[in-house]
């Protein structure tokens, strides 16, 4: 054999070998609700770059962010078709289908990160079980900073709230600013800007998180740090695209999972006192809770944990009496 010929030869299995190398990874788009600079996302694009690193390569994850690939409301249903392998959405958004996704947004029935996280571990075993047999598994959450009320007018009491035009992002918060004597409407948080601009909303109740993205000092003077709840958003994929991967790359997923969680709720924490400060610093009224609201509030709390319970059940129970221990 001539020397010519061994190089080709060489270099022609060394081709082979890259292209079969190539073929062999495996590329995951994931569809993500929140802007780049929200830790949400921040979290995701460290999970992609943890699994992609654990894995040699062999799972690229690409983030795709700001909900472009498909709006919160259709997110769930694309995982779990596989029209995109993964992504994360606020779980509560799902308690249309069963009340066990929305116990995070029952008001005042968790509004600290201790008691958040307490409850997140009693319901998890519950939504995993839900979404398995829908073909999705689920991957990791993050919390939101809690929830509080945004306006254009000062408030005292709850009746201040009569007749006005309130935004609510899921069917708890709808049903939270009816008892409140407010007028619910649907609006996604990128389009919140405009929502109020228009005079389509009024007030809203979301995180001090929502509020930064969306540069709420530009149409709200006053924020009220309630501390409603404190609502998730959960990663999900798609339980056959999850099973096709090799043994290894799932434990890495995993694995690169449980540490996104952790660094997930850690940001929870500590961005909620600079996001509340940087609403102040950029001229809004930043205060708690109206002392007049607050028994106003108890009230509405303890009617929607009642009726969260009588749609929830013997296993909504379970869950309340294992977070409470």
């Amino acid at each position: 054999m001539t020397l010519n010929r061994r190089y080709f030869l060489a270099g022609t299995a060394a081709l082979c070998l890259g292209l079969s190398s190539a073929h062999a990874a495996e590329r995951w788009n994931m569809s993500v609700e929140q802007p780049d600079g929200n830790y949400i996302t921040v979290v995701a694009r460290d999970f992609a770059a943890d699994v992609a690193k654990a894995t040699n390569g062999e799972l690229d994850i690409k983030i795709h962010s700001n909900s472009v690939l498909f709006k919160r409301p259709d997110l769930k249903r694309a995982v779990q078709t596989g029209q995109v392998p993964i992504g994360d959405v606020l779980v509560s958004v799902l308690g249309n289908e069963d009340a066990i996704f929305e116990v995070d947004a029952v008001p005042l029935l968790a509004r600290d990160f201790d008691s958040a996280w307490k409850l997140w571990q009693a319901s998890r075993a519950q939504m995993e079980a839900r979404l398995q047999k829908q073909g999705i598994k689920l991957l990791y959450s993050v919390p939101w900073p809690p929830q509080g009320i945004y306006t254009k007018v000062p408030v005292k009491q709850i009746a201040d709230f009569k007749g006005m035009k309130f935004r609510a992002y899921n069917a708890a918060t709808s049903r939270l600013v009816e008892l409140m004597g407010a007028s619910p409407t649907t609006v996604n948080s990128g389009d919140v800007p405009q929502a109020f601009g228009t005079g389509l909303i009024e007030a809203m109740i979301t995180s001090p998180a929502t509020g930064v993205d969306s540069q709420a000092w530009d149409f709200a003077k006053y924020y009220y740090d309630v501390q409603a709840f404190i609502p998730k958003n959960v990663v999900m994929v798609n339980a056959r695209a999850f099973g096709r991967l090799p043994e290894a790359s799932q434990k890495a997923v995993l694995a690169a999972a449980e540490r996104a969680e952790k660094r997930g709720w850690e940001l929870g924490r500590s961005k909620t006192s600079e996001l509340t400060q940087t609403l102040a610093k950029n001229g809004m009224t930043v205060g708690p809770t109206p002392a007049a609201m607050q028994p106003e509030l108890s009230k509405i709390g303890a009617v929607m944990a009642e009726e969260w319970l009588k749609k929830a059940g013997p296993d909504g129970k379970a869950v309340l009496d294992q977070a409470k221990r």
